[in-house]
C-alpha cells in the first residue's frame, strides 16, 4: 500500500486516479506528477515499487502544497480577510455565501436549516 502525504492511496486504481485522493492534487496535477516522477499513468498503485513511491513523494514535495500545509494556508487567508473587515471577511464571519450568490431562497448549506416563523 502506498502512503503519500499521510493518505493511503486506493490499491487497485491507476496512479493518475489515486493521487487526487490527496488534498490539493487534482487530475491535471496528478498527471504532471506522474510525468515528473517518470511513472506511466496507467500503472496501478499496488504495482508501484518503493523507488516509484519515493519518486512521487519527491515530485510532490518539490513544488506542491498539499494536505496540512495547504489547509493551514487557506485558513490563514480566511482569517486575514476576517481581521481586515473587508466584505468577504464579513461574509465569512456571518456564515453567508462569499462569492455573490443569491441568499433570499437558497444558501442553505452556509446558513444552516431554516429557522421558521415564531408566533
Amino acid at each position: 500500500m502506498a502512503r503519500i502525504s499521510g493518505v493511503d492511496l486506493p490499491r487497485r486504481k491507476h496512479i493518475a486516479y489515486a493521487l487526487p485522493y490527496i488534498y490539493g492534487i487534482g487530475p491535471k496535477t496528478a498527471h504532471d506528477i506522474c510525468k515528473k516522477a517518470g511513472i506511466p499513468v496507467n500503472r496501478r498503485v499496488d504495482e508501484l515499487s518503493e523507488s516509484d513511491v519515493k519518486a512521487i513523494r519527491d515530485a510532490i514535495e518539490g513544488g506542491y502544497k498539499v494536505e496540512g500545509d495547504l489547509r493551514r494556508e487557506i485558513q490563514q487567508n480566511i482569517k486575514r480577510l476576517m481581521d481586515l473587515g473587508c466584505y468577504r471577511g464579513l461574509r465569512h464571519r456571518k456564515g453567508l455565501p462569499v462569492n455573490g450568490q443569491r441568499t433570499h431562497t437558497n444558501a442553505r448549506t452556509r446558513k444552516g436549516p431554516r429557522k421558521g416563523i415564531k408566533r
